[in-house]
C-alpha cells in the first residue's frame, strides 16, 4: 500500500460536525454528547477504503499491522489522548465474529495500543444483538440501529475505579458517529471519566 503518502484528515466536533482542533467536542455541544472527542486518520476513499474492505471481507489479517504502524506514526504526535488512556474496541455480535474469525476493530487496535503505549480491554463492552450493517442506513435510521445495542460487560466494576479512567473507542469507520455515541453512552453510565473516539477513515 501507499498509505503513507495520502493526506490525513481535518478533524470535526462529532456532535455539530464543524471544524474542531484534534477533534475534540466543543464545549458547547459536550453538554449533549458522550464523546469527548472523535479523531478519525484518513478520509474513507481509495487505498484506504480499499484496505479496510480487503481486511473486513477477503480476511486479508495481514492489511491490520500495515494500517496500525501508520496510525500510530501519526498519534503519536497528537495530544488528544489522555495518558495511560484504556482502547477499547467496538465489539461485533459473536455469530458475526465467529463466520469471520476476528473483529477487525479488535485486531488493529490490540497493535495500535502496544505501539502507543495504552492500556487494551476488548471485552469491557459486548454487543447484545445483530442488526443490520450501518452501511444499509442512514441518518436516524443508523441511530435507531444502534440503539440498546451495547451492554457492559457484568465482570468489569468501573464504577469501583478511579473516576479518571479514560477511554478510547476503536472503530474502522466513522460515518454518523451512531456507533460510537452508543458506545460511549455506556462507558458514561458506568462511570468512566473521559470516552474519546479513534477512528481509521471517516
Amino acid at each position: 500500500m501507499c498509505i503513507d503518502r495520502i493526506p490525513f484528515l481535518k478533524q470535526l466536533c462529532p456532535y455539530c460536525e464543524k471544524a474542531a482542533l484534534d477533534g475534540v467536542t466543543h464545549s458547547k455541544c459536550l453538554k449533549k454528547l458522550r464523546l469527548n472527542g472523535v479523531f478519525s486518520v484518513w478520509a474513507y476513499e481509495g487505498v484506504v477504503r480499499t484496505a479496510i474492505l480487503k481486511l473486513k471481507y477477503k480476511f486479508a489479517k495481514e492489511i491490520a499491522k500495515e494500517l496500525s504502524e501508520y496510525m500510530a506514526i501519526y498519534l503519536v504526535n497528537q495530544p488528544i489522548f489522555p495518558k495511560n488512556s484504556i482502547l477499547t474496541p467496538i465489539p461485533l455480535y459473536f455469530l458475526k465474529e465467529n463466520f469471520r474469525g476476528f473483529n477487525q476493530s479488535e485486531l488493529i487496535g490490540e497493535l495500535l495500543a502496544d505501539q502507543m503505549g495504552w492500556n487494551f480491554n476488548s471485552d469491557i463492552l459486548i454487543r447484545k444483538r445483530l442488526r443490520r450493517p450501518q452501511t444499509e442506513l442512514k441518518g436516524k435510521e443508523r441511530r435507531e440501529n444502534v440503539r440498546g445495542v451495547f451492554a457492559f460487560n457484568s465482570k468489569h466494576k468501573l464504577t469501583n475505579q478511579p473516576i479518571n479512567k479514560s477511554f478510547v473507542l476503536f472503530d474502522d469507520v466513522y460515518t454518523t458517529g451512531s456507533t460510537l455515541k452508543e458506545a460511549a453512552k455506556v462507558l458514561k453510565r458506568r462511570g468512566a471519566g473521559e470516552v474519546w473516539g479513534l477512528t481509521i477513515a471517516r
